[in-house]
């Protein structure tokens, strides 16, 4: 994220503008102040994100429980000999039979099953912890971003400030006939640049603290910030280095490939035919008595072998396999791409610190040799705009560095602040 540099429009700004008042005025007019980041974490429980997550454990569960089900038996109703030609006309001769009817699985199919529904609650469980992860990892870039915002809107309002100044002391010399009238223009140019700068800043903020707000569903939306990110969070964060295989990412496609394996098993054991046992009481009503009856009922997998699951299962297999085999590899390239980000954006931080202050004295002087005459207009300008480009240079080396330190707490399961997700 660099700071804006060039001139926009006067359309451009006019529609910033409007659209920044807009904004402004359709925000309640008690906006909150965003608790510290490990606070709002802890608060935000019942997010959406989090609360569909859980809502896949609990349906995960449910088919758990269903698959440790027998089948159901049933009951059935026979009558027999009646309402035909004779001796058959009337109800005298009627066999009626009532029959109870239970399937019985063979194969170990319910067994199957209930492997297979519990290595779908674990890879939901590892889904949501993942879930979980990436939250806390996106809810701190959120955080992070209306910090940066604010932090972009005091370096504008800085520039806007030193604008005014310069276009102060130009207006100074124009008028004691040192400078001609184009310099006092120049200067004037460049205080609206500026103030069209801080106008997309402060339109930036107010879409930084919308996106916080609305990840974490507060009813009021955010203002301002009770904590530092940038500055004290992610410190604390990385500790001890990093076991790709022990990644949230991969953790959840083993947990899949397992569950997958389990469900191909399933579609192999459908594949061996049920029996149905059948045993029941008969009512002679010709001879007035009473007889039993049982049976068993085979099906003929003649035509239905249940092939086409099994394929399909094999294929989920081999996807899952894939997917793990992808998942290994990009922990182990983000891991050492993490490791070597950080390294290059600390380096890039230092480097920025001293980059201002040279900066900060290069303006200083400037400023200094143009009030006395010895300098143009526009080596003012250009130091000015060396300096705003300097503050900007060491908020991107910060944020750099908060965003590989993220992901390296996200690789390693824990939120910014350093706490383990369970």
């Amino acid at each position: 994220m660099k700071a804006f540099r060039g001139r926009l429009p006067r359309h451009a700004v006019s529609g910033m503008l409007a659209a920044t008042c807009l904004m402004a005025v359709g925000q309640p007019a008690r906006a909150q102040v965003a608790p510290p980041f490990a606070t709002l974490l802890r608060d935000s429980e019942d997010a959406p994100r989090l609360a569909e997550s859980e809502a896949e454990i609990r349906r995960a569960e449910g088919f758990s429980q269903q698959a440790r089900a027998r089948p159901n038996p049933s009951i059935s109703v026979l009558t027999e000999n009646v309402a035909g030609s004779s001796p058959y006309t009337r109800f005298d001769r009627a066999e009626t039979t009532l029959q109870y009817n239970q399937p019985i699985e063979l194969g170990g199919k319910r067994s199957a099953r209930i492997a297979a529904g519990q290595a779908g609650v674990v890879a939901s469980r590892a889904r949501d912890r993942d879930a979980r992860v990436a939250f806390a990892y996106d809810l701190a870039r959120a955080y992070a971003a209306a910090e940066i915002a604010d932090r972009r809107i005091g370096l504008a309002e800085d520039e806007v400030e030193e604008a005014q100044s310069d276009l102060r002391a130009a207006q100074a010399l124009v008028g004691a006939g040192k400078e001609a009238r184009l310099r006092a223009l120049q200067a004037q140019s460049s205080l609206n640049e500026a103030s069209a700068a801080l106008e997309l800043a402060k339109a930036n903020r107010i879409a930084a603290y919308a996106r916080l707000s609305a990840m974490v569903g507060a009813e009021q939306p955010y203002a301002s910030l009770s904590d530092s990110l940038l500055e004290d969070g992610p410190k604390a964060a990385i500790v001890g280095p990093i076991d790709p295989r022990a990644t949230t990412a991969v953790m959840l496609a083993q947990a899949e490939r397992e569950a997958a394996s389990l469900r191909l098993d399933v579609e192999r054991r459908r594949a061996t035919p049920d029996i149905t046992a059948n045993i029941g009481v008969r009512r002679l009503d010709y001879e007035n008595s009473t007889a039993l009856v049982g049976g068993v009922t085979i099906p003929l997998h003649i035509f239905d072998r249940n092939r086409g699951n099994i394929a399909a299962s094999r294929a989920e297999v081999d996807m899952a396999e894939a997917r793990l085999a992808i998942a290994r590899n990009e922990a182990r390239a983000e891991a050492q791409a993490a490791a070597a980000e950080l390294a290059a954006a600390n380096a890039r931080a230092t480097a920025a610190i001293d980059a201002k202050a040279t900066a900060d004295e290069t303006y200083r002087l400037a400023r200094i040799a143009y009030e006395a005459g010895k300098s143009p207009l526009v080596e003012l300008l250009a130091a000015r705009h060396g300096l705003g480009a300097a503050r900007g240079v060491m908020l991107d080396a910060q944020t750099a560095q908060f965003e590989a330190r993220a992901r390296l707490a996200r690789l390693q399961g824990r939120t910014i602040t350093g706490e383990p997700i369970q």
